[in-house]
């Protein structure tokens, strides 16, 4: 299709370069976590792992964006490096020009820069990827690495990436100066189905489009994270091989492919807790009630819910004292954020009038006469989303989804007006 044909300025998800827009979800946030804790432990080392597509090089390009100018870093991919390709990959990324140099003389060259930086600024940072594909000679490299220090803590920060699990190869006798280091494993785990809805609509609207439903329908976004287990490497390939396939909008479902999917790194017959990984927490749940009475229990699956009286509304509350569109949800990778809408009689968490609120587990939200409860044991805090760039994201994307809502009432309208007019004329 045509991208122009559906309102989009550029293609929403490519395959090579920068992407369209940044979206955070839960395993990238813990991911930059771990990655920032690495560089701030004195004898940081890290493991980074998850399979193809899994949004590992996405996650280290924006964390070395996010570092000061100062810090030296080098990213190397490793696979099928040797010794001396190893070395001499690391130093021409810390700015060396390099004749042919022995192994012992390119490790030197490593040490006394890593020692210099870490003395007068602080430890460089060395990002190997596609580690589990070193060659071994290359692996006791990094060990040798891994020794050099200052003043009793690391010269050299190190972030080792995999596609495989990497601690059978840490194990091993050999790795024994990696594995006396090792300060965090981390393991990416796939995008929950509100994360990869909010992903695919940011990608579609910093692209051009204005009526997000108009290209991917949220059932379409729901199907597109089933085809692709929630990794977002896999999703943006098979969205955008969606979007060449339409030939009118909106697309359907049945022109999603659905590929073989990797397995977690974790996977290897053990828990996800018993390798260190983290494990992404379960969806928020709403009890609606009135009077005492329990309504209906719903998983807030979506990345934005709208509550209101009208029937248009993912959360339709029929009451006098709600407005149209009363109030929003919006998830924001494992926050839950309530706006209100500038309803007429206001929105109430806890008997206390909001307009912005960070919800946190049991939270009691009262519009009307209706209460709906918000139960997430994950949420104990509500600092979590403070902040005006948040503020200014999620009012963004409340006024796309209210005129999104607006345009089908509006359409809903005009087609039952028709109708009458149409039936009007018969009987004549």
């Amino acid at each position: 299709m045509d991208l122009a044909a559906a309102g989009l300025k550029e293609q929403p998800f490519p395959t090579h370069g920068k992407a369209t827009a940044t979206v955070q979800y839960w395993s990238q946030q813990q991911a930059l976590k771990v990655l920032n804790a690495t560089r701030e432990t004195r004898n940081g080392l890290c493991l980074l792992q998850g399979p193809a597509l899994s949004g590992k090089s996405t996650i280290i390009r924006q964390f070395v964006e996010a570092l000061p100018g100062d810090v030296a870093i080098a990213v190397v991919d490793g696979n099928r490096l040797n010794t001396t390709g190893l070395l001499e990959a690391i130093l021409r990324q810390f700015g060396y020009v390099l004749e042919y140099s022995s192994i012992s003389e390119l490790l030197a060259m490593v040490r006394v820069f890593a020692v210099q930086q870490a003395s007068s600024l602080e430890a460089p940072i060395l990002v190997v990827e596609n580690t589990h594909a070193l060659n071994p000679s290359a692996l006791r490299a990094l060990c040798e690495l891994a020794d050099f220090n200052v003043r009793g803590k690391s010269a050299l920060k190190m972030i080792l990436v995999s596609d495989r699990p990497l601690m059978h190869i840490i194990e091993s006798a050999p790795m024994e100066g990696i594995r006396k280091r090792l300060t965090h494993d981390f393991h990416l785990h796939p995008m929950s189905s509100a994360d990869a809805i909010d992903y695919l609509q940011s990608k579609l609207q910093a692209a051009g489009s204005s009526i997000l439903e108009f290209i991917f329908p949220t059932a379409v976004c729901t199907a597109l994270w089933r085809a692709s287990g929630g990794w977002p490497g896999i999703l943006d390939r098979l969205a955008l091989l969606t979007l060449a396939k339409v030939e009118t909008l909106p697309a359907s479902i049945d022109l999603i492919e659905k590929p073989m999917l990797p397995k977690g790194t974790w996977n290897d017959g053990l828990d996800p807790a018993a390798t260190g990984a983290s494990v992404p927490p379960d969806l928020p749940s709403l009890h609606v009630s009135l009077n005492g009475d329990t309504l209906q229990e719903m998983t807030l699956e979506k990345s934005r819910m709208i509550i209101g009286r009208s029937e248009h509304n993912d959360i339709p509350l029929e009451s006098k004292f709600i407005s149209r569109h009363h109030a929003m949800l919006v998830r924001h990778g494992s926050a839950t954020f309530l706006m209100d809408l500038n309803s007429t009689n206001g929105t109430f968490v806890n008997s206390k009038r909001i307009s912005n609120y960070v919800l946190v587990h049991d939270d009691v939200i009262t519009i009307g006469h209706h209460h709906i409860k918000f139960v997430d044991p994950h949420a104990t805090t509500r600092s979590t989303l403070d902040g005006d760039q948040f503020a200014d994201t999620a009012i963004m994307k409340t006024l796309d989804d209210m005129r999104r809502l607006l345009a089908q009432e509006n359409t809903a309208i005009l087609m039952a007006q028709s109708d009458d007019q149409a039936s009007s004329g018969n009987q004549s």
